[in-house]
Protein backbone atom coordinates (compact mmCIF):
# COMPACT_ATOMS: atom_id res chain seq x y z
CA UNK A 1 0.00 0.00 0.00
CA UNK A 2 1.20 3.53 -0.75
CA UNK A 3 0.32 6.65 0.98
CA UNK A 4 1.36 10.44 0.66
CA UNK A 5 1.14 12.59 3.28
CA UNK A 6 1.02 16.17 2.93
CA UNK A 7 2.28 18.89 5.62
CA UNK A 8 3.10 22.32 5.74
CA UNK A 9 -0.47 24.31 5.02
CA UNK A 10 -1.72 27.25 7.00
CA UNK A 11 -2.48 31.05 6.66
CA UNK A 12 -0.12 33.75 6.27
CA UNK A 13 -0.27 37.69 4.98
CA UNK A 14 0.00 38.58 1.47
CA UNK A 15 3.57 38.63 0.65
CA UNK A 16 4.32 35.81 2.87
CA UNK A 17 6.09 32.12 2.30
CA UNK A 18 5.01 28.96 3.11
CA UNK A 19 6.77 25.57 2.30
CA UNK A 20 4.45 22.26 1.62
CA UNK A 21 6.16 18.92 1.62
CA UNK A 22 4.69 15.48 0.58
CA UNK A 23 6.27 12.06 1.31
CA UNK A 24 5.49 9.03 -0.53
CA UNK A 25 5.39 6.14 1.99
CA UNK A 26 4.73 2.00 1.76
CA UNK A 27 5.77 -0.49 -0.90
CA UNK A 28 7.27 2.02 -3.72
CA UNK A 29 9.43 0.27 -6.32
CA UNK A 30 9.72 3.56 -8.00
CA UNK A 31 8.42 7.54 -8.32
CA UNK A 32 8.29 8.80 -11.22
CA UNK A 33 6.44 12.33 -11.65
CA UNK A 34 5.68 13.90 -8.87
CA UNK A 35 3.98 17.16 -8.64
CA UNK A 36 1.68 19.76 -6.94
CA UNK A 37 -1.92 20.74 -7.66
CA UNK A 38 -4.54 23.43 -6.09
CA UNK A 39 -8.05 23.54 -6.25
CA UNK A 40 -9.38 26.94 -5.25
CA UNK A 41 -13.83 26.92 -3.93
CA UNK A 42 -15.61 26.43 -6.76
CA UNK A 43 -12.61 26.25 -9.30
CA UNK A 44 -11.12 23.41 -11.23
CA UNK A 45 -7.85 21.92 -9.68
CA UNK A 46 -4.96 22.68 -11.53
CA UNK A 47 -1.59 21.98 -11.76
CA UNK A 48 1.09 24.22 -9.64
CA UNK A 49 3.89 22.53 -10.59
CA UNK A 50 5.51 19.73 -11.61
CA UNK A 51 8.76 17.54 -11.25
CA UNK A 52 10.38 14.23 -13.19
CA UNK A 53 12.88 12.05 -11.36
CA UNK A 54 15.12 13.20 -13.43
CA UNK A 55 14.89 17.11 -12.41
CA UNK A 56 12.85 18.55 -15.22
CA UNK A 57 10.53 20.91 -14.15
CA UNK A 58 6.89 22.27 -15.10
CA UNK A 59 5.06 25.57 -13.36
CA UNK A 60 1.94 27.42 -14.21
CA UNK A 61 2.46 30.79 -15.46
CA UNK A 62 0.90 32.00 -12.47
CA UNK A 63 3.62 30.67 -9.92
CA UNK A 64 6.44 31.32 -11.84
CA UNK A 65 9.40 32.82 -10.10
CA UNK A 66 7.62 33.05 -6.96
CA UNK A 67 7.01 29.16 -6.48
CA UNK A 68 10.03 26.39 -6.26
CA UNK A 69 9.12 22.58 -6.77
CA UNK A 70 12.20 20.36 -5.35
CA UNK A 71 12.24 16.32 -4.17
CA UNK A 72 14.74 14.28 -2.86
CA UNK A 73 14.41 10.96 -4.25
CA UNK A 74 16.28 9.02 -1.63
CA UNK A 75 13.21 10.19 0.51
CA UNK A 76 10.50 9.85 -2.33
CA UNK A 77 9.68 13.68 -1.05
CA UNK A 78 8.95 16.44 -3.09
CA UNK A 79 8.28 19.72 -1.87
CA UNK A 80 7.22 23.42 -3.19
CA UNK A 81 8.70 26.60 -1.43
CA UNK A 82 6.28 29.32 -1.87
CA UNK A 83 7.30 32.95 -1.87
CA UNK A 84 5.35 36.14 -2.30
CA UNK A 85 2.25 34.66 -1.66
CA UNK A 86 -0.79 36.42 -2.34
CA UNK A 87 -4.53 35.72 -1.69
CA UNK A 88 -5.23 34.25 -4.92
CA UNK A 89 -2.85 31.56 -4.26
CA UNK A 90 -5.62 30.52 -1.38
CA UNK A 91 -6.50 26.89 -2.24
CA UNK A 92 -6.30 23.36 -1.01
CA UNK A 93 -2.69 21.92 -2.35
CA UNK A 94 -2.57 18.13 -3.09
CA UNK A 95 0.77 16.45 -3.94
CA UNK A 96 0.40 13.80 -6.58
CA UNK A 97 2.89 11.19 -7.56
CA UNK A 98 3.27 8.49 -10.38
CA UNK A 99 4.41 5.00 -8.32
CA UNK A 100 5.03 1.56 -9.27
CA UNK A 101 4.50 -0.12 -5.85
CA UNK A 102 6.10 -3.70 -5.52
CA UNK A 103 4.18 -5.74 -6.40
CA UNK A 104 2.40 -3.38 -9.33
CA UNK A 105 3.09 -4.91 -12.46
CA UNK A 106 2.48 -1.13 -13.80
CA UNK A 107 2.46 2.95 -12.88
CA UNK A 108 -0.78 4.55 -10.62
CA UNK A 109 -1.32 7.95 -10.14
CA UNK A 110 -1.73 8.52 -5.82
CA UNK A 111 -2.70 11.75 -4.35
CA UNK A 112 -2.72 13.07 -1.05
CA UNK A 113 -4.86 14.31 1.39
CA UNK A 114 -4.64 17.94 0.36
CA UNK A 115 -3.69 20.89 2.61
CA UNK A 116 -5.09 24.21 3.03
CA UNK A 117 -2.99 27.12 2.29
CA UNK A 118 -4.88 30.55 2.89
CA UNK A 119 -3.56 34.00 2.15
CA UNK A 120 -5.02 36.77 3.63
CA UNK A 121 -4.68 40.34 2.24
Amino acid sequence: QVQLVESGGGLVHAGGSLRLTCAASGSIFSVSAMGWYRQAPGKQRELVAAITSGGSINYADSVKGRFTISRDNGKNTVYLQMNSLKPEDTAVYYCDAAIICSSCPYENDYWGQGTQVTVSS
